[in-house]
C-alpha cells in the first residue's frame, strides 16, 4: 500500500541538551552545541545534514539555560532554508526523554532524530531513503570503532541486529550505534512505558531494544567518518572533519 500524506513526511529532531561536562570550562560560557566546529557553531551541522536530506521542519530540543542562545543562533530557520520549533528539557534524564517531548511536534508521523554533537563526514541522505522505504518500525546506523565501550553497541546475526547493550564494560562487537535514529510514532507509546537505567536516564538504547524484540528495527552501516564530539580529543577532530568535509 503506499504510504498517506502523514507517513510520507519526515521530520528532524536535534538533540542539544545536556550539560557538557567534559567539556568544561568552554560549556561554563555556552552550551557543548553551540561551541565552534570547522567554521560555523556545532548546531548547524546536525541542520545541514537535516535539511541537505530534504527534511525541512526540524524541532530543536536543548535545556533551560541555552535555549535563548540557540533562537539567536537559528532563528526562525529561514536561513537554512527551513522552519525550527523550540521544546525545553527540564532536567537532564537521558535521551528518550528529551524525545518524548517532540511527540506533539510529531503530529503522528515520523521522525529522524539526530544528537546534537554528532558529526558525520558524509551526507545522511542515503539512510533518509532507506527509511522511507521501510513500512514501519526504527531504523539505527552502525559504526565499526575503537572505543565501543564509550556507546550503545550492537551484536549481530548475519544481517539482523539481536540486542544493543548501553556502554558495556565487556562489548561484544566492536560495532557503536551512532548519533542519528529513524523512528515511527509507535517511539512514543514505547518511551511512556520504560524505566530508567541504574544511571538514572531513559536511554534510547532501551527504546531500541523493544523494536528489536518487535522485529521491528533495521539498520545500515555509515559511511565516512563519524565521532561524537563530547570531549576535547573528539572536539578537535570534529573540527578536522568538517574543514575537510568543506575541501
Amino acid at each position: 500500500m503506499p504510504k498517506t500524506t502523514k507517513e510520507a513526511i519526515l521530520r528532524g529532531v536535534i538533540l542539544a541538551g545536556g550539560l557538557g561536562t567534559r567539556l568544561h570550562p568552554l560549556t561554563k560560557v555556552t552550551s557543548k552545541h553551540l561551541l565552534p566546529v570547522g567554521n560555523e557553531p556545532m548546531i548547524f551541522h546536525g541542520v545541514r545534514q537535516l535539511t541537505e536530506a530534504g527534511i525541512t521542519d526540524i524541532l530543536i530540543v536543548t535545556n533551560p539555560s541555552y535555549v535563548g542562545d540557540f533562537v539567536n543562533a537559528l532563528g526562525s530557520g529561514k536561513d537554512f532554508g527551513c522552519e525550527f520549533t523550540y521544546r525545553v528539557q527540564e532536567e537532564a534524564k537521558g535521551i528518550a526523554n528529551a524525545l518524548a517531548l517532540a511527540e506533539g511536534f510529531t503530529a503522528g508521523g515520523r521522525i529522524a532524530v539526530l544528537l546534537g554533537d554528532n558529526i558525520f563526514e558524509l551526507s545522511i541522505q542515503q539512510a533518509v531513503s532507506d527509511f522511507h522505504a521501510q513500512q514501519t518500525g526504527a531504523r539505527v546506523l552502525l559504526k565499526k570503532v575503537d572505543d565501543p565501550e564509550r556507546y550503545g553497541v550492537a551484536t549481530l546475526n548475519g544481517n539482523q541486529v539481536m540486542a544493543i547493550e548501553e556502554k558495556p564494560k565487556h562489548p561484544k562487537s566492536n560495532y557503536a550505534v551512532v548519533g542519528i535514529y529513524f523512528y515511527d510514532s509507535s517511539v512514543f507509546e514505547i518511551i511512556r512505558t520504560i524505566e530508567p537505567s541504574p544511571r538514572g536516564e531513559y536511554e534510547i538504547t532501551t527504546v531500541n531494544n523493544v523494536y528489536i524484540e518487535r522485529g521491528q528495527l533495521e539498520h545500515s552501516f555509515l559511511q565516512g567518518e563519524w565521532v561524537d564530539a563530547g570531549t576535547f580529543d573528539s572536539l578537535t577532530k570534529a573540527h578536522q572533519i568538517l574543514l575537510n568535509r568543506k575541501e
